[in-house]
């Protein structure tokens, strides 16, 4: 492989619910400069008037693509992964937890042909983060020194929304999770290929459970048998 000279960008935005959000950040991703970005967004199964947000902004955004029901975020990436042009794919959650400015950062390892694969750690490096939940703390260290036993990587942030791949790469990704399930699905499969992976340092912008955000206890337990099943028996 060489250097991407001037890559673009596509950014894939799975969407459930976000009526009050949804704007805004494709608001933010618009107004990036400096890279050619295409917009690709999933409407999974809205009920909230997400749909109706995303006809009003169709001149911004290049794909809109829809489940008529509600799927799973598992199952809105791998739609959204199989109808980007780009030569690097981005994953922006819709809920403003993560910056668009620093999709940059994430897309250079892989444009520099030094990744395939780049997580956006939470964890590391020095930028702002929103105070929040001591036990999510807690149950993301777990996740991740759980899944980095299995996978032999060193990650710091298995459970990150921001990664970035070469789009051959996610194109080609077997996944098959349909919930949050897939962030160690995905993590144990490129470790498999032998893919190279890089970490960066973000920003994060949480929010609390009166603000909207979906991921619980629940999703946590599911995620410790996604490690065990991908990594022992897939």
């Amino acid at each position: 492989m060489a250097k991407l000279v001037d890559p673009q960008i596509s950014v894939v935005i799975p969407v459930y619910n976000e009526a009050e959000t949804i704007g805004e950040i494709i608001r933010r991703l618009r107004a990036v400069t400096g890279t050619n970005f295409e917009l690709v967004v999933v409407d999974d199964g809205s009920t909230d008037g997400t749909a109706q947000v995303l006809e009003d902004l169709c001149g911004q955004i290049d794909q809109v693509l829809v489940h008529e029901t509600n799927r799973g975020k598992g199952a809105a990436l791998r739609t959204g992964f199989q109808a980007v042009t780009g030569d690097i794919t981005v994953v922006q959650d819709s809920d403003l937890e993560y910056d668009p400015r620093e999709i940059a950062r994430l897309a250079q390892p892989i444009a520099d042909d030094l990744a395939d694969v780049v997580y956006g750690s939470r964890f590391k490096g020095n930028d702002s983060h929103r105070v929040l939940y001591f036990w999510h703390s807690v149950g993301n260290a777990f996740l991740t020194l759980l899944s980095n036993a299995f996978t032999n990587l060193n990650l710091s942030d298995m459970e990150t929304g921001y990664k970035a791949f070469r789009a051959a790469v996610a194109k080609q990704l077997p996944l098959t999770e349909n919930g949050f399930g897939v962030e160690p699905e995905i993590t144990a499969k490129v470790a498999k290929a032998g893919l190279r992976i890089y970490e960066v340092g973000i920003s994060y912008h949480g929010r609390t459970y009166e603000e909207g955000k979906k991921i619980d206890f629940r999703d946590g337990f599911w995620a410790i048998c996604c490690i065990l099943r991908y990594n022992l028996f897939s």
